[in-house]
């Protein structure tokens, strides 16, 4: 559920789509129970082979110069594809962008210890590229997915003595250090931890007829950011927003300082916008929150909705580039291959956003996001 490649236009007017071709459907007097769950399972398979085109993607800008990332490589197996410019552009902004919200959270009050909790993140390599970073940060890390990508990634790392290293330099003095689940789905230690886990099951307790599982070695203490890389966008809104009325009124009490940052479409009502859902339907991806969050205003009032009401931002990929991005970085980018397409960029560009908001907390570390007060916001019509 990590986010999936960005679309361009040429492809978006092509109709060619996955997932029509399906066969004849079941029989009027097979069961219909296990009709229904075959099609959730079979869309839940669909969401989770997002993280592939993700991991492709971020692939295609390191290789290309875009991005650093010693350890994309490692977790891309096959089509090693090279992307098309307009695809490493908004990979490149994409990554810039979370990368600059993530690094102020972790830069205010450098020698407080802080989490990181990143749903859906798939082959995400931000722990590891963190962990490398100099000077080093004091972090627990921990991602949320669906097993059948928690276990890939495992298999990986297990293999790869660097991304071991860097786990195990979390816990020198610990003993046993890494922990790995029997089935290979989930891994835990002092700074980093995966946990195998459907994101529908955390709810707040009142408000399912299930207890929410419990995600092993969460701090609810420490000052908290929460990552949404295209993830929450798949759910309905209903389960979209339990997930994160359980971050905030249930596992994480309100003296806690926490944050959210999401990147998600937006924009589906123009003409650019209705060809990208269609198309994206085709493939049998669903953006299912899209219609409420449509829009950088909206986005806005999600976080104060959901509990994060000491600020509020939200920008635009095509206002990042512009504005967050130096014209010497521009001009560097610009140089590692011919864009032609400048106005389907901007198109493109204006129906993503990254969106971000936190709450306080109390205490020595309420003042956790001052950084984010800083941040430039887009206005809606801007």
């Amino acid at each position: 559920m990590s986010a999936h490649q960005i679309p361009n236009l040429k492809s978006l007017r092509s109709s060619r789509g996955l997932g029509r071709g399906r066969g004849p459907g079941r029989g009027a007097d097979e069961d219909h129970s296990s009709s229904q769950l075959g099609s959730a399972a079979a869309k839940d398979r669909i969401v989770q082979q997002t993280d592939s085109d993700a991991s492709i993607s971020r692939l295609s800008a390191v290789k290309l110069g875009y991005l650093e990332d010693p350890f994309s490589e490692i977790f891309v197996t096959q089509n090693k594809e090279r992307r098309f410019p307009i695809i490493n552009r908004g990979t490149f902004v994409r990554s810039t962008a979370i990368d600059t919200l993530v690094t102020k959270f972790l830069s205010a009050n450098p020698s407080q210890k802080k989490q990181i909790i990143s749903l859906g993140a798939g082959s995400d390599t931000r722990y590891f590229r963190l962990k490398s970073s100099s000077p080093p940060v004091s972090l627990v890390y921990h991602e949320l997915d669906f097993s059948a990508n928690t276990t890939r990634k495992i298999a990986c790392i297990k293999q790869s003595q660097p991304l071991l290293s860097t786990i195990e330099s979390d816990d020198r003095d610990l003993q046993p250090g890494i922990t790995i689940s029997e089935d290979g789905s989930g891994l835990y230690s002092d700074g980093y931890n995966i946990h195998p886990i459907d994101l529908r099951t955390l709810h707040p307790p009142e408000e399912g007829s299930e207890t929410p599982p419990t995600l092993k070695n969460i701090d609810p203490n420490l000052p908290t950011l929460l990552i949404s890389e295209c993830c929450l966008i798949y759910l309905p809104p209903s389960s979209a927003d339990s997930i994160l009325r359980y971050f905030t009124s249930h596992l994480f009490p309100s003296s806690t300082p926490l944050s959210l940052l999401v990147y998600e479409p937006i924009n589906p009502s123009d003409a650019f916008g209705r060809v990208m859902v269609t198309n994206l339907a085709a493939r049998g991806i669903v953006l299912q929150t899209l219609k409420k969050y449509s829009s950088l205003e909206r986005q806005k009032e999600r976080m104060r909705v959901m509990g994060f009401r000491s600020g509020q931002g939200a920008a635009d990929v095509d206002f990042i580039w512009e504005k967050w991005v130096s014209q010497e970085e521009k001009e560097r980018v610009a140089g590692l291959e011919m864009l032609d397409e400048v106005e389907e960029w901007r198109m493109l560009a204006r129906h993503y956003c990254v969106a971000w908001g936190w709450r306080n907390g109390a205490g020595d570390s309420a003042d956790g996001f001052k950084a984010w007060q800083d941040v430039l916001g887009q206005e809606e019509n801007v």
